[in-house]
């Protein structure tokens, strides 16, 4: 049995607790806004256990109901775990990539960001890392990429690809910066990464074989730390995607501004 984490002190700055009473009609979310302050300024850190539903309801002076609402709030956000059983209850979470791309995702996918909109923020995002990436990057981490170009060249044979190997290359293309803001930025985009992918190779079935190669040339350029023509293989990469997309997707109101004649 793991043993038992210990339980984040609770006061305030008037009488030493950290959670204070609210009052208020939107009293869950200015609750959830409290617990949110103390994660990000450090005072609550990836596994403390918040005081139980009973402390909780005491300390913001608000019903049991209140307190679960929030914490239903918390928990859809990443920012805690709920966990049953006797060593139960909510706890704060790791932050993880995975959880930022859940959300960028919805977001993209409820609002009128187009795969080709996502293409060309790429363009700046991953030519921009290459310097990084041919100055860090290790035998670990071209290997790890070749394996995934040799994956890439075994579902192209059995006529088997899925546009995820080259979502998987660029965000571990990325983890080759060896910064983790940088990966966890690529990683978190990997949904509407895979958006665009998908969309690209419906235009150009024969994307994947010709994405293989540059994938080589890629980890070549690393290799040697050549950056200047890693950036150019990635530029021209992406560029060729986003000439697909533009193919494929009906200009958005914006763009066909931007696109129109100037009148005099």
């Amino acid at each position: 049995m793991p043993p038992r984490r210990p339980e984040a002190k609770v006061e305030d700055g008037r009488s030493g607790r950290l959670l204070s009473p609210v009052t208020d009609r939107r009293i869950s979310a200015l609750i959830v806004d409290q617990v949110r302050s103390l994660i990000h300024d450090g005072k609550l850190t990836p596994g403390d256990r918040l005081p139980p539903e009973r402390e909780m309801c005491e300390r913001f002076g608000v019903s049991r109901v209140t307190v679960r609402e929030a914490l239903r709030v918390l928990e859809a956000g990443g920012l805690v775990e709920i966990r049953v059983g006797a060593h139960g209850g909510a706890f704060v979470t790791q932050p993880t990539s995975d959880r930022v791309g859940a959300g960028i995702t919805d977001l993209l996918t409820l609002s009128q960001v187009t795969a080709q909109d996502v293409t060309e923020v790429r363009l700046v995002l991953e030519v921009g890392i290459i310097p990084l990436v041919c100055a860090s990057a290790d035998e670990d981490d071209l290997t790890a990429l070749g394996d995934i170009c040799d994956r890439q060249e075994a579902a192209l044979s059995t006529g088997q690809y899925d546009v995820a190997l080259s979502a998987e290359f660029h965000t571990r293309l990325a983890a080759a910066t060896h910064n983790t803001a940088f990966e966890m930025l690529v990683h978190s985009f990997h949904g509407p990464l895979l958006m665009s992918l998908t969309k690209a190779q419906k235009t150009a079935p024969e994307m994947g074989r010709r994405g293989v190669e540059e994938h080589r040339a890629l980890i070549e350029a690393v290799r040697t730390q050549d950056a200047e023509t890693g950036e150019r293989i990635m530029r021209e990469h992406l560029s060729r995607t986003a000439a697909r997309l533009c193919l494929e997707e009906p200009a958005t109101p914006a763009r066909r501004r931007k696109s129109a004649p100037a009148t005099s």
